[in-house]
């Protein structure tokens, strides 16, 4: 979630998008730029000239003169998601050493000039596991519908939502077509709903190509993997110990 201080400046803007016809020409530009600039990212953070600007323009416009919002429940809301989404373009890689073995992602969000790298290593996955989870780290990171291309070098990934597998696995209670329960239910399971709140585009890239953003995300699950951070991969243990039938008390 945002900090506190990003918060009040969150709800700044919030009330400044109710109050537009309060507001003069110039302070709605303000506004308007100011809001189209948030991509909708977790830990966003508003520059401290947006700040400044945005507590100028309330000040005038509240009696009370705070630079803060009112006490919670007293700003009128209003959905900045409402019309056009934003968008945002997501770049992802998992890398398992040994598959099973340590793992980790990397994953990039881009929205505009605004750039969010993310990763995490695991004690012990698999290749597939990181490729889902570097994808579900990036839809997971969005608060506000948005319209977002996935990019992704795993056709496991990127055709179980373009060829609709999915959609089967689920209409099926979560077997294949040879009725084998499906691998990984716990990740699709949320990759699923994750993917419900936007409009998802998965895209297929060619790994190791060259690909800048790629490249990149290779180097951050590689990283993760190989670090010290790693940490278990609960889904993965669970799986296991259905498969041996070894089941906690």
């Amino acid at each position: 979630m945002h900090v506190s201080k990003n918060l009040r400046v969150e709800e700044m803007l919030e009330w400044l998008l109710a109050h537009e016809a309060e507001l003069t020409a110039k302070e709605r530009e303000w506004v308007r730029k100011i809001d189209e600039t948030g991509a909708g990212m977790e830990d966003l953070e508003f520059s401290p000239k947006q700040s400044e600007v945005l507590a100028d323009i309330y000040q005038r416009h509240q009696k009370s003169g705070s630079p803060v919002a009112k006490k919670k429940g007293t700003v009128p809301s209003k959905k900045r998601s409402a019309g056009k989404r934003k968008q945002v373009t997501i770049y992802t890689d998992g890398s398992s050493r040994g598959n099973p073995g340590p793992g980790g992602y990397g994953t990039i969000l881009i929205f505009g000039k605004y750039r969010k790298e993310l990763s995490q290593g695991y004690q012990r996955t698999t290749n597939n596991r990181m490729e889902l989870m570097a994808a579900l780290a990036g839809l997971e990171a969005l608060f506000e519908p948005c319209e977002v291309t996935v990019h992704t070098d795993s056709k496991y990934l990127a055709e179980a939502f373009q060829k609709h597998w999915i959609v089967g696995w689920k209409r099926k209670g979560w077997k294949t077509a040879s009725k084998k329960p499906v691998k990984n239910k716990d990740l699709w399971l949320r990759l699923d709903a994750a993917a419900a709140k936007h409009e998802v585009h998965w895209k297929w890239v060619k790994g190791h190509a060259g690909h800048l953003e790629n490249e990149r995300c290779d180097t951050l699950a590689t990283t993760a993997a190989d670090g010290g951070g790693r940490i278990p991969d609960k889904g993965y243990e669970e799986s296991l110990r259905q498969e041996r039938g070894l089941f906690d008390d």
